[in-house]
Protein backbone atom coordinates (compact mmCIF):
# COMPACT_ATOMS: atom_id res chain seq x y z
CA UNK A 1 0.00 0.00 0.00
CA UNK A 2 1.24 3.24 -1.06
CA UNK A 3 1.64 5.95 1.55
CA UNK A 4 1.18 9.33 -0.10
CA UNK A 5 3.29 12.59 0.86
CA UNK A 6 3.51 15.99 -0.52
CA UNK A 7 7.50 16.31 -0.15
CA UNK A 8 9.94 14.52 2.23
CA UNK A 9 12.77 17.48 2.07
CA UNK A 10 12.67 21.03 2.22
CA UNK A 11 12.35 22.55 -1.50
CA UNK A 12 15.66 23.50 -3.89
CA UNK A 13 16.59 26.26 -1.73
CA UNK A 14 19.15 28.19 -4.55
CA UNK A 15 16.64 28.24 -7.67
CA UNK A 16 14.18 31.12 -7.94
CA UNK A 17 10.92 30.36 -8.92
CA UNK A 18 8.18 32.69 -10.18
CA UNK A 19 5.09 30.94 -11.15
CA UNK A 20 2.37 33.12 -12.13
CA UNK A 21 0.13 30.45 -13.53
CA UNK A 22 -2.46 29.60 -10.65
CA UNK A 23 -5.46 29.16 -11.22
CA UNK A 24 -5.65 28.88 -15.16
CA UNK A 25 -8.28 27.07 -16.99
CA UNK A 26 -7.52 23.25 -17.61
CA UNK A 27 -10.51 22.15 -18.70
CA UNK A 28 -14.13 24.05 -20.93
CA UNK A 29 -17.07 23.28 -21.18
CA UNK A 30 -18.50 21.88 -24.88
CA UNK A 31 -21.50 20.62 -26.58
CA UNK A 32 -21.96 17.24 -28.55
CA UNK A 33 -24.29 14.88 -30.54
CA UNK A 34 -23.90 11.46 -28.84
CA UNK A 35 -25.11 8.60 -31.68
CA UNK A 36 -25.92 4.71 -30.25
CA UNK A 37 -25.25 1.85 -32.37
CA UNK A 38 -29.19 1.32 -32.13
CA UNK A 39 -29.26 4.96 -34.15
CA UNK A 40 -30.43 6.52 -30.93
CA UNK A 41 -29.05 9.98 -30.72
CA UNK A 42 -28.96 12.05 -27.51
CA UNK A 43 -27.57 15.82 -27.48
CA UNK A 44 -25.08 15.79 -24.27
CA UNK A 45 -22.48 18.36 -22.68
CA UNK A 46 -19.53 17.73 -20.81
CA UNK A 47 -15.83 18.64 -20.58
CA UNK A 48 -12.54 19.21 -22.60
CA UNK A 49 -9.41 19.39 -21.95
CA UNK A 50 -7.55 22.58 -23.24
CA UNK A 51 -4.05 22.34 -25.11
CA UNK A 52 -1.59 25.33 -23.50
CA UNK A 53 1.69 26.26 -25.71
CA UNK A 54 4.77 27.36 -23.76
CA UNK A 55 7.95 28.50 -25.06
CA UNK A 56 10.78 27.99 -23.06
CA UNK A 57 13.79 30.55 -23.57
CA UNK A 58 17.09 29.72 -21.88
CA UNK A 59 19.15 33.05 -21.11
CA UNK A 60 17.10 34.98 -23.46
CA UNK A 61 17.17 32.54 -26.06
CA UNK A 62 14.04 30.89 -27.33
CA UNK A 63 15.03 27.14 -27.24
CA UNK A 64 12.13 25.22 -26.96
CA UNK A 65 8.46 24.80 -28.33
CA UNK A 66 6.00 23.27 -25.73
CA UNK A 67 2.44 22.03 -26.36
CA UNK A 68 1.13 20.85 -22.77
CA UNK A 69 -1.18 21.99 -19.46
CA UNK A 70 -1.12 24.70 -17.64
CA UNK A 71 0.01 22.73 -14.19
CA UNK A 72 3.25 21.91 -12.67
CA UNK A 73 4.83 24.00 -15.49
CA UNK A 74 8.08 24.65 -13.40
CA UNK A 75 8.86 21.42 -12.81
CA UNK A 76 7.95 20.28 -16.75
CA UNK A 77 10.40 23.29 -17.71
CA UNK A 78 13.11 21.57 -14.99
CA UNK A 79 12.42 18.06 -16.05
CA UNK A 80 12.80 18.84 -19.92
CA UNK A 81 16.56 21.05 -19.12
CA UNK A 82 17.22 17.57 -17.62
CA UNK A 83 16.31 15.07 -20.21
CA UNK A 84 17.32 17.07 -22.94
CA UNK A 85 20.98 17.56 -22.00
CA UNK A 86 21.02 21.35 -21.32
CA UNK A 87 21.60 20.96 -17.52
CA UNK A 88 23.53 18.03 -15.39
CA UNK A 89 21.49 18.86 -11.58
CA UNK A 90 19.35 21.26 -10.33
CA UNK A 91 22.57 23.76 -9.31
CA UNK A 92 22.78 24.55 -13.08
CA UNK A 93 19.66 26.79 -12.91
CA UNK A 94 19.27 29.88 -11.17
CA UNK A 95 16.02 31.34 -12.04
CA UNK A 96 12.78 30.08 -13.47
CA UNK A 97 9.99 32.59 -14.47
CA UNK A 98 6.66 31.89 -15.99
CA UNK A 99 4.47 34.82 -16.86
CA UNK A 100 0.82 35.01 -15.68
CA UNK A 101 -0.80 33.24 -19.17
CA UNK A 102 1.88 30.83 -19.04
CA UNK A 103 2.96 30.93 -22.22
CA UNK A 104 6.33 32.16 -21.52
CA UNK A 105 9.45 30.50 -19.56
CA UNK A 106 12.38 32.27 -19.05
CA UNK A 107 15.43 29.94 -17.52
CA UNK A 108 18.34 31.64 -16.13
CA UNK A 109 21.36 29.40 -16.44
CA UNK A 110 24.64 29.52 -13.64
CA UNK A 111 27.43 30.72 -15.83
CA UNK A 112 29.20 27.64 -14.63
CA UNK A 113 27.80 25.64 -17.60
CA UNK A 114 29.93 24.86 -19.98
CA UNK A 115 29.22 26.22 -22.97
CA UNK A 116 27.94 24.31 -26.23
CA UNK A 117 29.41 25.46 -29.65
CA UNK A 118 26.86 26.61 -31.43
CA UNK A 119 25.88 25.24 -34.66
CA UNK A 120 23.67 26.36 -37.72
CA UNK A 121 23.44 22.34 -39.02
CA UNK A 122 21.56 21.44 -35.74
CA UNK A 123 18.68 18.79 -37.15
CA UNK A 124 15.95 17.98 -34.42
CA UNK A 125 15.27 14.81 -33.86
CA UNK A 126 11.79 13.46 -34.58
CA UNK A 127 9.88 12.60 -30.95
CA UNK A 128 7.31 10.11 -31.02
CA UNK A 129 5.68 12.89 -28.51
CA UNK A 130 1.43 12.61 -28.68
CA UNK A 131 2.46 16.91 -28.46
CA UNK A 132 3.66 19.23 -30.64
CA UNK A 133 7.00 19.31 -28.96
CA UNK A 134 10.48 21.42 -30.28
CA UNK A 135 13.71 21.61 -29.51
CA UNK A 136 15.02 24.65 -31.68
CA UNK A 137 18.78 24.56 -31.16
CA UNK A 138 21.59 23.08 -29.29
CA UNK A 139 22.88 25.71 -28.27
CA UNK A 140 22.90 24.74 -24.07
CA UNK A 141 22.51 20.76 -24.80
CA UNK A 142 26.00 20.54 -23.47
CA UNK A 143 25.29 17.27 -21.61
CA UNK A 144 25.12 15.04 -25.21
CA UNK A 145 26.31 11.08 -24.09
CA UNK A 146 24.61 8.57 -21.60
CA UNK A 147 25.72 7.21 -18.61
CA UNK A 148 24.77 3.76 -17.02
CA UNK A 149 22.15 4.08 -14.20
CA UNK A 150 23.02 2.36 -10.77
CA UNK A 151 21.00 -0.79 -10.59
CA UNK A 152 18.81 -0.87 -7.57
CA UNK A 153 17.10 -3.39 -5.58
CA UNK A 154 12.99 -3.58 -5.95
CA UNK A 155 10.45 -5.58 -4.69
CA UNK A 156 6.84 -6.23 -6.98
CA UNK A 157 4.63 -5.11 -4.39
CA UNK A 158 5.48 -1.46 -5.31
CA UNK A 159 4.94 -1.46 -8.46
CA UNK A 160 1.81 -3.36 -8.21
CA UNK A 161 0.61 -0.84 -5.68
CA UNK A 162 1.68 1.77 -8.42
CA UNK A 163 -0.53 -0.22 -10.74
CA UNK A 164 -3.18 -0.15 -8.42
CA UNK A 165 -3.35 3.59 -7.53
CA UNK A 166 -3.39 4.08 -11.75
CA UNK A 167 -6.84 2.01 -11.61
CA UNK A 168 -8.40 4.23 -9.38
CA UNK A 169 -8.01 7.05 -12.34
CA UNK A 170 -6.78 10.33 -11.91
CA UNK A 171 -8.39 13.48 -11.97
CA UNK A 172 -8.61 14.86 -15.12
CA UNK A 173 -8.69 11.33 -17.11
CA UNK A 174 -11.86 10.74 -14.92
CA UNK A 175 -13.62 13.55 -16.45
CA UNK A 176 -11.64 13.97 -19.98
CA UNK A 177 -10.16 10.33 -20.81
CA UNK A 178 -7.29 12.81 -22.42
CA UNK A 179 -4.65 12.55 -20.62
CA UNK A 180 -1.52 10.64 -19.95
CA UNK A 181 -0.38 10.15 -16.14
CA UNK A 182 2.99 9.70 -13.93
CA UNK A 183 3.51 8.50 -10.64
CA UNK A 184 6.80 9.13 -8.98
CA UNK A 185 7.61 7.06 -5.78
CA UNK A 186 10.65 5.91 -3.87
CA UNK A 187 10.43 2.10 -2.22
CA UNK A 188 6.46 2.39 -0.89
CA UNK A 189 5.99 5.95 -0.89
CA UNK A 190 4.51 7.94 -3.22
CA UNK A 191 6.00 11.15 -3.90
CA UNK A 192 4.16 12.81 -6.63
CA UNK A 193 1.34 11.95 -9.35
CA UNK A 194 0.56 14.33 -12.38
CA UNK A 195 -0.55 14.45 -15.42
CA UNK A 196 -0.46 15.85 -19.09
CA UNK A 197 -1.72 15.80 -23.03
CA UNK A 198 1.48 13.73 -23.69
CA UNK A 199 3.24 11.00 -21.97
CA UNK A 200 6.62 12.84 -22.32
CA UNK A 201 5.72 16.10 -20.31
CA UNK A 202 4.09 14.04 -17.42
CA UNK A 203 7.58 12.37 -17.20
CA UNK A 204 9.17 15.52 -17.23
CA UNK A 205 7.23 17.09 -14.80
CA UNK A 206 8.35 14.24 -12.22
CA UNK A 207 11.83 14.10 -12.84
CA UNK A 208 11.30 18.03 -12.40
CA UNK A 209 9.40 17.58 -8.78
CA UNK A 210 12.10 15.25 -8.09
CA UNK A 211 14.69 18.33 -9.10
CA UNK A 212 13.15 20.95 -7.32
CA UNK A 213 12.67 19.12 -4.21
CA UNK A 214 15.89 17.58 -3.85
CA UNK A 215 15.29 13.90 -4.07
CA UNK A 216 17.95 11.72 -5.12
CA UNK A 217 16.52 10.06 -9.02
CA UNK A 218 18.73 7.24 -8.40
CA UNK A 219 16.44 5.44 -5.65
CA UNK A 220 13.18 6.34 -7.36
CA UNK A 221 10.58 4.07 -9.08
CA UNK A 222 8.39 6.11 -11.97
CA UNK A 223 5.46 4.63 -13.19
CA UNK A 224 4.16 6.01 -16.32
CA UNK A 225 0.85 5.24 -18.16
CA UNK A 226 1.82 5.54 -21.53
CA UNK A 227 4.26 3.33 -24.23
CA UNK A 228 8.38 3.16 -24.17
CA UNK A 229 10.50 4.01 -27.07
CA UNK A 230 13.60 4.88 -26.98
CA UNK A 231 12.83 8.31 -26.22
CA UNK A 232 10.92 7.92 -23.00
CA UNK A 233 14.18 5.24 -22.05
CA UNK A 234 16.49 8.13 -22.64
CA UNK A 235 14.75 10.02 -20.45
CA UNK A 236 14.56 8.40 -17.60
CA UNK A 237 18.38 7.10 -18.07
CA UNK A 238 19.52 10.86 -18.18
CA UNK A 239 17.91 11.30 -15.22
CA UNK A 240 19.52 8.61 -13.55
CA UNK A 241 16.15 7.01 -12.48
CA UNK A 242 16.94 3.41 -11.89
CA UNK A 243 13.18 1.67 -12.63
CA UNK A 244 11.33 3.04 -15.11
CA UNK A 245 7.79 0.79 -14.97
CA UNK A 246 4.93 1.31 -17.42
CA UNK A 247 0.94 -0.06 -17.82
CA UNK A 248 2.00 -0.12 -21.47
CA UNK A 249 4.56 -2.27 -23.69
CA UNK A 250 8.29 -0.90 -24.99
CA UNK A 251 9.73 -1.13 -28.34
CA UNK A 252 12.49 -3.50 -28.67
CA UNK A 253 14.84 -0.47 -29.55
CA UNK A 254 13.90 0.48 -26.36
CA UNK A 255 14.60 -2.73 -23.94
CA UNK A 256 17.88 -2.58 -25.83
CA UNK A 257 18.60 0.80 -25.02
CA UNK A 258 17.83 -0.36 -20.76
CA UNK A 259 20.03 -3.36 -21.23
CA UNK A 260 23.21 -1.18 -22.78
CA UNK A 261 22.55 1.54 -19.35
CA UNK A 262 21.33 -0.65 -16.52
CA UNK A 263 17.76 0.61 -16.34
CA UNK A 264 15.80 -2.48 -15.18
CA UNK A 265 12.67 -1.64 -17.33
CA UNK A 266 9.14 -3.03 -15.82
CA UNK A 267 5.89 -2.72 -18.25
CA UNK A 268 2.32 -4.18 -19.40
CA UNK A 269 2.56 -3.59 -15.32
CA UNK A 270 -0.92 -4.20 -14.63
CA UNK A 271 -2.68 -5.48 -11.25
CA UNK A 272 -2.40 -9.17 -11.81
CA UNK A 273 0.78 -8.98 -13.97
CA UNK A 274 3.68 -7.50 -14.84
CA UNK A 275 6.88 -8.47 -17.36
CA UNK A 276 10.63 -7.09 -16.67
CA UNK A 277 12.26 -6.64 -19.93
CA UNK A 278 16.15 -5.30 -19.11
CA UNK A 279 18.06 -4.82 -15.59
CA UNK A 280 17.49 -6.39 -12.31
CA UNK A 281 14.82 -8.82 -11.21
CA UNK A 282 12.52 -8.28 -7.81
CA UNK A 283 13.76 -9.56 -4.75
Amino acid sequence: MYHSSETIVPAHKQISIDDRTAGRELLRKTDCLQLSRDEQTERQSGVLLSEHQMDIYINERLTMKLVCIPEHLPELVMGRLLTEGMIRTADDVKAIHICEHGTRAAVSLNDTLPKNNTSDDFVELTPTSCTSNHVLNDDFRTCKTLSPVTPATWKASWIFSLADRFAKGMPLHKETWCTHSCFLAMEDQLLFQCEDIGRHNALDKAIGYALLHGINLTRCIVYSSGRIPTDMAEKAIRAGISILSSKASPTQEAVELAGRYHLTLVCNARRDSMRVYAGESPV
